[in-house]
């Protein structure tokens, strides 16, 4: 089946959907609200989803493995968290003043993560970050942010720098077409890395990466590579952060942190925290969040305003993040087992798949997390972003949507996938038993 047939066949299938997108395009620029969740011919339009399923306004029931931005590790929907939303909403949904439920999360947090010796909510993940490096320039008085190529941090302007490539234009309209103040370095190089650092040491306020490349392609660091960072940041007075907002409560109850024997000065918190409902959390040392005490007489006029919004630490998500963490406390040997065990079951065979049809692909993640990268001429390994994003993305693009069209398994077209406690061996062997029926079909 040729990718035109499979359009054909998307669009015979999703007719409503298509009648909706339509629609949205008279008031969304591009009909979406989020840049990535468009993909051609047109995005489905979901109505419900529970467990690992989403099911469009056309009935179409699609195994999902985008799993809300990979948000959602429990599936959509899991009981213990709706039935708690569900009694929280009859007593209210924003109370714009202290909640005890925010400070049964945030003990509960500590208490698994132990680095979050303060923290504070905000409502994403863009927010945190940005309050993370704002926290690290009022800490040390200095500008300079180093940044991953290829590392999202959301869309704040302090890291909207070398997302996308080529990484040396700039990321858009609006922005500082000369940000002077960012410093990007490449993923798993740390002799290179080090090099760029020290050549703006003096100035340089923080160090901001994620355990493993998320967005720019489920990529894992090469031994050394994060404890390099760390351990230039700590020599020379510089705030090391650590972006969990993927991976906090995804590769382990303690977050990559624990796994990675890291000591972050900071680190960054959302999706899973957050139960499925809006969340971002910046956390770490006492010393640096006090900075933003706004009771602390020292800190009177020098207070680093990090705000956290009208809908910070509002009841609902509170209960949603609650909910969701004591679950995995109380569960960790079964979920996390499960879910990893897939993960790694996913990954050697989707690579033995690819590899008995001569298929040059290399697949990447760790824990629950993975994606497909189709080899070429300019690339034979991944080990950043640059190998990313000059490998074939057209044909991933191809098989995501062979996969969407045709099998009713749905990755955001290009993204990694995650795996939820929901699923099963059975999802994962439709998942491999549709990849062989692509390759043979010759769609990519």
């Amino acid at each position: 089946m040729s990718i035109n047939n499979l359009e054909r066949n998307y669009k015979k299938n999703t007719k409503h959907s298509n009648l909706l997108y339509q629609k949205s395009l008279k008031f969304f620029p591009g009909g979406i609200s989020h840049n990535i969740r468009f993909f051609t011919p047109y995005p489905f339009c979901v109505k419900e989803a529970t467990g690992k399923y989403l099911v469009d306004v056309d009935s179409n029931t699609y195994t999902d493995y985008w799993m809300g931005h990979w948000a959602l590790i429990l599936g959509h929907s899991p009981q213990n968290v709706s039935l708690a939303l569900s009694k929280q909403v009859k007593n209210g949904t924003l109370y714009g003043t202290v909640n005890s439920l925010s400070i049964e999360l945030a003990e509960t947090i500590q208490r698994l993560m132990p680095k979050a010796e303060k923290l504070r909510f905000a409502t994403t993940g863009s927010e945190a970050t940005m309050y993370a490096v704002r926290l690290a320039r009022a800490a040390t008085r200095k500008k300079i942010v180093a940044k991953i190529i290829g590392g999202w941090h959301g869309f704040n302007s302090s890291l909207l720098e070398s997302v996308n490539y080529p990484f040396e234009i700039n990321e858009g309209l609006g922005l500082d077409v000369d940000n002077k103040y960012i410093k990007s370095i490449p993923f798993n190089d740390l002799d290179t890395s080090l090099q760029l650092l020290n050549n703006v040491k003096e100035e340089l306020a923080c160090i901001i990466v994620e355990p493993i490349l998320g967005g720019a392609g489920c990529i894992t660091p090469n031994n050394d590579y994060l404890q390099g960072l760390q351990e230039f940041s700590k020599k020379n007075n510089i705030i090391f952060i650590l972006d969990e907002i993927v991976t906090g409560f995804r590769l382990s109850i303690h977050g990559a942190y624990k796994m990675f024997k890291l000591d972050p000065d900071l680190f960054t918190l959302g999706k899973i925290a957050g139960g499925g409902l809006p969340i971002g959390i910046v956390c770490g040392k006492n010393e640096i969040l006090s900075l933003s005490n706004p009771n602390d007489k020292t800190n009177k006029n020098l207070i680093c305003s990090i705000g956290g919004g009208t809908f910070s630490a509002n009841p609902v998500t509170m209960t949603a993040g609650l909910k969701t963490l004591e679950f995995l406390q109380n569960n960790k040997k079964i979920v996390y087992s499960k879910i990893n065990e897939l993960g790694a079951y996913t990954r050697k065979e989707l690579q033995k798949i690819f590899d008995e049809n001569n298929a040059d692909v290399k697949i990447t993640g760790i824990g629950s997390l993975f994606n497909v990268h189709f080899l070429n001429n300019n690339v034979r390994e991944i080990n950043n972003a640059t190998d990313v994003a000059l490998a074939d993305k057209e044909k991933l693009r191809k098989y995501h949507f062979a996969l969407i069209s045709k099998h009713k398994i749905f990755f955001l077209p290009s993204k990694m996938g995650a795996i939820s406690y929901q699923h099963s061996k059975v999802d994962i062997d439709k998942l491999l038993n549709s990849t062989r029926s692509i390759i043979e079909s010759k769609i990519l």
